[in-house]
């Protein structure tokens, strides 16, 4: 069980830690980062009027397994929708975890699209 906790504290500081560099502006919004174990779930927030300007997750899109290729979708799809609504550069928050796996597929993914980190 105390293995358990320590993770998660960790998890809460590098959370911590991301969150006092990163902040979403109207012109550029943070594009936030949550993943589970079978899911991934993406936001694009401006912090300065608390709003969600985009969304995206891959319950919404209908895709099972919470793998990199579902990443790779979830990142292109919100990528599309943010470009549509003429969002083009955005502050990456990865939530506290790392840069590497379905985090760092979403973002190349996104990237790809056109979305500017």
């Amino acid at each position: 069980m105390k293995k358990i906790h320590q993770k998660e504290n960790c998890l809460e500081q590098r959370k911590k830690r991301v969150r006092k560099k990163i902040y979403g502006t109207p012109e550029r919004p943070r594009l936030r980062v949550t993943k589970t174990l079978n899911h991934i779930y993406v936001q694009i927030i401006d912090d300065t009027q608390s709003r969600t300007l985009v969304s995206e997750s891959s319950v919404q899109l209908k895709i099972k397994g919470g793998n990199i290729e579902s990443a790779k979708q979830v990142g292109r799809s919100l990528a599309e929708k943010a470009l549509a609504l003429s969002i083009s550069k955005v502050a990456f928050d990865r939530g506290g975890h790392l840069y590497h796996g379905r985090v760092k597929a979403l973002a190349d993914s996104a990237r790809e699209v056109g979305l500017k980190f």
